[in-house]
């Protein structure tokens, strides 16, 4: 892990310079968000590919759609909460039935908005874009990892939900590269696994730290897509180590903890997989590190999770 702290919807606006600068069929879009999500220096630079479509998240879904019609790759970002929750039908129909080569941004997600409380904090998205056939659904953990996504997304073919957060997260450090469905390991461990996705790994490093202080040896891995899902990996991990702990800043119900769940379900391995997310309940207003201490979205919840795995108490 570096010391160095940014978040992922500006890994994703850098990107997004960079491919403007490569590919002329790139169009941004955005719902009166574009500050907000990063896409203020696409619009300086490419203004004839840009496209503001006002307080309309379903114009932006169909807008989208038109522009893959017309072989273009589109990009729309909005918040999260808003995209794809206000939206939904318009991409079920006009997107995911189609099969359109359109990449939506979900930005602003999860608890970590904070103080914008319960009517901006998605803590559903996932469950909606992974429900959707043809959608591919990724979620950076970091900058770099973000900007690396936004590329390979663009390069996909094929619709695709990328979720980033607005909150800084330390840069971290992988053994495999960024891979649409693959996950990527943080750290080799034979005791027990710790999944992740998106904004909560300063929560799990933090966790990490206690239990490797405590003689435990924690693999670490990273489910920045989401959807397709690594089966192998998930499969090593629960046949290697003594449990699994998933970790999100979503809905336990529908997110990556449900997808990882219905993989191992299918399986006669026996070892248990404890989700760690918000359970059932809308957000509220307040800075991030308290809320996910409040929805046991925290490092303390993570190493008392692991005690009542290797103690067989779950």
């Amino acid at each position: 892990m570096s010391n160095n702290r940014s978040s992922t919807r500006d890994g994703f606006g850098d990107a997004m310079i960079a491919i403007g600068e490569t590919n002329q069929n790139v169009f941004a879009l955005t719902a009166d968000l574009t500050e907000s999500v990063r896409l203020a220096a696409f619009e300086k630079n490419f203004p004839e590919r840009f496209v503001q479509v006002g307080v309309a998240e379903q114009q932006l879904a169909g807008i989208s759609a038109g522009l893959a019609l017309a072989d273009k790759i589109p990009v729309a970002a909005s918040y999260a909460a808003f995209q794809p929750a206000n939206s939904w039908g318009v991409i079920r129909t006009s997107i995911a039935l189609q099969n359109l080569n359109v990449k939506l941004v979900g930005a602003h997600a999860g608890l970590a908005t904070g103080p914008d409380g319960a009517t901006h904090q998605s803590l559903e998205d996932i469950a909606l874009m992974r429900v959707l056939p043809n959608f591919t659904v990724l979620q950076p953990a970091d900058y770099q990892e973000a900007r690396e996504a936004t590329q390979v997304m663009v390069q996909h073919t094929g619709p695709t939900y990328l979720r980033i957060s607005k909150i800084s997260v330390p840069a971290l450090q992988f053994l495999e590269p960024f891979a649409i469905g693959k996950m990527r390991t943080i750290q080799a461990g034979s005791d027990i696994t710790i999944i992740g996705t998106g904004a909560v790994f300063s929560e799990v490093l933090a966790a990490n730290k206690q239990l490797q202080d405590e003689g435990i040896s924690v693999r670490i891995l990273n489910c920045s897509s989401i959807k397709p899902l690594d089966v192998a990996t998930i499969l090593t991990a629960a046949r290697e180590t003594t449990g699994i702990i998933t970790i999100e800043d979503h809905q336990i119900a529908g997110g990556m903890g449900s997808a990882i769940a219905e993989v191992l379900a299918a399986t006669t391995l026996g070892k248990p997989c404890i989700r760690l997310g918000v359970q059932d309940m809308f957000g509220e207003s307040g800075q991030q590190p308290e809320l996910y201490k409040k929805f046991k979205i925290s490092a303390q919840a993570i190493t008392e999770t692991a005690a009542r795995i290797l103690a067989k108490k779950y």
